[in-house]
């Protein structure tokens, strides 16, 4: 039994266990390729709600939930914390990127899927994760890199986790997504046609291989490493006949 048969299982067994037994159950945070693994099991899981929530609505890893308000008769809010990660003293402080929070994270034996996104903010970062580490976490975490840091939960909705969107604009031979990332990206059609490949482009939140896919508006997309976007609308031309096309950015 692979790891994709092993994950679907679980998900399965955590499904039947809300029902069941009335509660609701969670899984811990799993990435793109592994949330969309929940289409190959709708029809097996069609007898409970479920949805995902990794924190905001930027989140790339996210936790299944399954139950709801109409089913059981109460809410539960997923079990996520927000952990604010900045150094002591700042102005002493190394540049501090995603992978140096994460490497001293699981220099902390953490597991992975006990972890969702982190978002960084200059030298400061925020971490989803689940509550039940999140008190290790504050208690463990001192150093980043060669940076001492101080680690504090934060309230899931402060400003700094509020993500803004910048408008683009910019002329493509067609709406095809994999042509629309080649522009966006400023890459060749070879390159963006790699990132298919190699799962990094979902699309309305599932993993997708399909880059020829004509992109409606209200679409929504993300590109591993390089962010999540909308696409808006598309509208007029230029001399040589190319589409412009609207995108807003999350920043």
């Amino acid at each position: 039994m692979n790891e994709e048969q092993i994950l679907k299982g679980r998900l399965i067994d955590l499904a039947k266990r809300a029902y069941q037994q009335n509660i609701y159950t969670y899984s811990n945070f799993l990435s793109a390729p592994e949330l969309s693994l929940l289409d190959d099991i709708k029809e097996e899981i069609s007898f409970i709600h479920h949805e995902c929530f990794g924190g905001n609505e930027l989140s790339e890893r996210q936790l299944v939930g399954f139950g709801s308000e109409d089913e059981f008769g109460y809410t539960n809010p997923f079990p996520i914390q927000v952990i604010k990660i900045t150094p002591i003293q700042e102005k002493f402080s190394d540049v501090l990127n995603h992978r140096d929070f994460l490497g001293a994270l699981m220099h902390l034996g953490i597991e992975r899927d006990t972890l969702g996104d982190i978002l960084t903010k200059e030298k400061t970062a925020y971490l989803f994760c689940l509550d039940s580490i999140a008190g290790y976490i504050c208690q463990e975490l001192t150093k980043v890199k060669h940076t001492h840091v101080k680690c504090e939960m934060a309230d899931m909705n402060i400003p700094a986790l509020t993500p803004s969107l910048v408008d683009e604009k910019f002329p493509v031979a067609s709406l095809r997504l994999d042509g629309i990332i080649a522009s966006l990206l400023k890459c060749s059609r070879s390159e963006a046609l790699s990132l298919f490949t190699d799962k990094c482009v979902t699309l309305n939140g599932r993993v997708t291989g399909r880059n020829s896919i004509i992109l409606k508006e209200g679409d929504v997309f993300s590109i591993r490493g390089h962010g999540k976007f909308i696409f808006e609308h598309s509208g007029g031309s230029t001399r040589k006949g190319k589409i412009y096309v609207h995108i807003k950015r999350y920043v």
